[in-house]
């Protein structure tokens, strides 16, 4: 079993920045494949980015692509989501979600508020 514990969220103005990172405990971090989810209030939670167990693949949403960039770091056993040019509309709880075969877990969010 793997413990997820995201952390630095917060309140930033349009255009700022912020970097989320997720911190891994249990079983090996580096054989799973990461994701960032994140959900606004009244909708379903979506993807944002994942970066697979080797880290030399990753994948965005298409609104993202371009300003948030998904990396690891198997030997500090975290994850992080650096987040540029933001806009109110990436306003939600970030989730950070670890998957390997047909085990997948979650971490418990951190609140993104980008102010306009």
């Amino acid at each position: 079993q793997v413990q997820l514990v995201e952390s630095g969220g917060g309140l930033v103005q349009a255009g700022g920045s912020l970097r989320l990172s997720c911190a891994a405990s249990g079983r090996i971090f580096r054989d799973y494949h990461m994701g960032w989810f994140r959900q606004a209030p009244g909708t379903e939670r979506e993807f944002v980015a994942a970066i697979s167990w080797t880290g030399d693949t990753t994948y965005y949403i298409d609104s993202v692509n371009g300003r948030f960039t998904i990396s690891r770091d198997n030997a500090k056993d975290a994850v992080y989501l650096q987040m540029n040019s933001l806009e109110p509309e990436d306003t939600a709880v970030y989730y950070c979600r670890g998957a390997i075969s047909i085990y997948v877990y979650w971490g418990q969010g951190t609140q993104v508020t980008v102010s306009s």
